[in-house]
């Protein structure tokens, strides 16, 4: 099925006009190709975004400490192990930041991840990591096996128990069980130790979400200017496997197919 994506300037929003799913039957393997929508939102400081039109979104970040976002909550509940897409295209011109910068490679990723008890924290790529700028290509189009063994550092919380090996030394591998999933306002609202400012949330409304393509931060790593980054065609998918009682009504329904197929038949 083709899938066409669209920005929508009314509500900020990138979606896609048609979403398709391929079930593979003989393992109950549900493909959800949700090439997700992803929302502006400014997280920290004063960044401007701009619709450019056709598609495009321009996000100048002119202070150090600007911080944005275009983010997705289309995947949340899912594993970062079942990811099957998360891209981004980029349309600037980056001949004007340094090779080997955060600027250069700019948008960097992150994840809001839980355990499901209660703990949440933000699992992210390092721009200026040369085993993950050999990943860009006029953006991102990546699936989690090219972040499997990328290192991941774990940020916006001080408690890191819950994380393999107290969260230190990890690749993304490591964590792949863990569920993509943005905290709520209301938790966000009453925070944790070491949930800080920068941290990807909507300022003002606390609003989070799980998959996250972030521009800005400190001035000497990702202060881009005017001309800003230019973006376009935002997208995330993940595979997932339906819950037991589904496989069971999957089944059943299969069983009644090839029952009826039998009655045709004689």
């Amino acid at each position: 099925m083709t899938k066409r994506i669209e920005f929508t300037h009314a509500t900020g929003r990138w979606g896609c006009a048609m979403r398709s799913m391929a079930v593979g039957v003989g393992g109950f393997v549900v493909a959800a190709a949700a090439h997700a929508g992803f929302e502006e939102f400014v997280i920290r400081g004063t960044p401007t975004i701009n619709d450019l039109g056709g598609g495009q979104t321009e996000i100048l970040t002119t202070a150090g400490g600007d911080k944005a976002a275009l983010g997705s909550n289309d995947v949340n509940g899912q594993t970062l192990g079942s990811l099957t897409q998360i891209a981004i295209e980029r349309l600037d011109d980056r001949s004007r930041f340094t090779p080997g910068s955060g600027p250069h490679v700019a948008p960097y990723l992150n994840f809001w991840i839980t355990d499901g008890a209660g703990n949440f924290a933000v699992a992210a790529n390092e721009p200026s990591n040369a085993a993950f700028q050999s990943l860009f290509v006029n953006g991102y189009d990546l699936s989690f096996s090219d972040l499997a063994d990328k290192v991941v550092k774990i940020y916006e919380n001080a408690d890191v128990s819950w994380l393999p090996n107290a969260g230190v030394g990890l690749t993304f591998g490591d964590i792949s069980t863990f569920l993509i999933q943005a905290p709520t306002v209301t938790q966000l609202t009453t925070g944790w130790a070491g949930l800080g400012s920068g941290a990807p949330r909507e300022l003002g409304t606390n609003k989070a979400y799980g998959v996250n393509w972030v521009f800005g931060d400190t001035l000497s790593n990702y202060v881009s200017g005017d001309p800003g980054y230019v973006v376009a065609n935002a997208r995330v998918g993940a595979a997932t496997v339906p819950e037991p009682s589904s496989m069971a009504l999957m089944g059943l329904a299969l069983l009644g197919v090839a029952a009826m197929q039998r009655r045709k038949r004689h």
